[in-house]
């Protein structure tokens, strides 16, 4: 399979396409692809052999509202009919989890939300009385606020897993603060 730069208004939006962005979120992938257009060629959208999109239904909706007149593809031509099935959905489910003291501590918040990027949580740092107050022998405390209780309940989840991958036996609760 090679890239092929094609007319955009040859390629068709697949309407089985189980996926959607939301209107910020959208925004976010036009402005990307205006300030970095060179990704598409890195990661081109895939159409079957009547040019209806496998993979990249967003990004060409986003490609349209950025004004592009070609965009580029792979043609995946070898692919039976649940084959481009299961590469739809395969192609959308978000695979992995992100390492976020590893964002938290090596890459700038800005940058990574101005790239699309959800941070699920917001530090508050601590204030310098906090820091250098007098009793040392309280329990450490670190207040975390979530948009939903879906984000809280993926949070937990993924703290008891980072405590379990670094701190063999150690447990964290969650409490109900003021709003």
């Amino acid at each position: 399979m090679k890239i092929q730069t094609v007319k955009i208004s040859s390629v068709k939006l697949n309407k089985d396409n189980p996926r959607f962005i939301k209107d910020d979120k959208f925004k976010q992938l036009v402005k990307s692809i205006k300030e970095f257009p060179e990704m598409l060629k890195i990661r081109p959208i895939v159409v079957n052999n009547d040019n209806m999109i496998l993979g990249g239904n967003m990004r060409l909706k986003a490609c349209k509202e950025a004004g592009l007149k070609e965009i580029h593809i792979i043609k995946a031509d070898d692919l039976t009919e649940e084959q481009q099935k299961e590469f739809i959905i395969k192609d959308n489910v978000g695979f992995g989890q992100w390492e976020w003291d590893m964002l938290a501590n090596e890459w700038d918040n800005e940058q990574l939300e101005d790239w699309g990027l959800d941070l699920p949580i917001d530090l508050e740092e601590p204030s310098f009385d906090e820091l250098t107050a007098e009793d040392k022998n309280k329990p450490a405390t670190l207040k975390i606020t979530f948009e939903s209780p879906e984000q809280l309940q993926k949070a937990e989840i993924d703290i008891q897993e980072l405590i379990d991958r670094k701190y063999q036996g150690a447990y964290f609760s969650v409490s109900a603060g003021e709003l």
